[in-house]
């Protein structure tokens, strides 16, 4: 693993899952949520998103968390491995609302972006695994039929995974 993709629904901790994983392999980490939104919410304009996208794939090593499923193809096109945190949505949007509530008002996804929650990212939460999974891993099949993508459905399955992960690299 020299390329790793997270991707998963708001609230799956695909942040701190990446920390983590980056902590255990050396790997430089990416957060793309600090490089898409501008400060006050701002989003980065596609042609120039797609192209901070091309640069940061063409790296030797990474690992990269974020969806922003206009750019997925490039991550997966790019990656030798995609994990897909795939958690009940209970527990996401119980996540969210802990981080928020913890967090309100604080910049914690991208520099000048006070955090916050609205209905349509929790309604995003809700029904990520019947809406958008679906499309994820098509996206991830057209795009790199022969990847090795990883669904790891509940945090437990994501530590057992950090672990080993850890002890091969002992």
């Amino acid at each position: 693993m020299r390329r790793v993709a997270v991707v998963g629904s708001g609230g799956a901790g695909k942040s701190t899952f990446a920390r983590r994983l980056g902590a255990s392999t050396g790997l430089p980490v990416i957060h793309l949520d600090e490089l898409y939104w501008h400060p006050g919410w701002v989003p980065t304009p596609d042609d120039e998103w797609r192209e901070i996208m091309t640069d940061l794939v063409a790296a030797d090593a990474w690992i990269i968390d974020g969806n922003y499923s206009r750019t997925l193809d490039l991550r997966a096109q790019a990656a030798d491995t995609v994990l897909l945190l795939d958690y009940a949505p209970i527990g996401n949007l119980a996540r969210a609302l802990r981080r928020t509530m913890f967090n309100h008002g604080r910049a914690i996804q991208a520099p000048g972006c006070p955090e916050h929650l609205d209905w349509e990212f929790l309604r995003w939460i809700a029904t990520y695994r019947r809406r958008s999974r679906p499309r994820v891993l098509a996206q991830l099949e057209a795009a790199a039929p022969d990847l090795d993508v990883r669904v790891l459905r509940h945090p437990r399955d994501a530590q057992r995974f950090l672990e080993s992960v850890t002890e091969a690299a002992d």
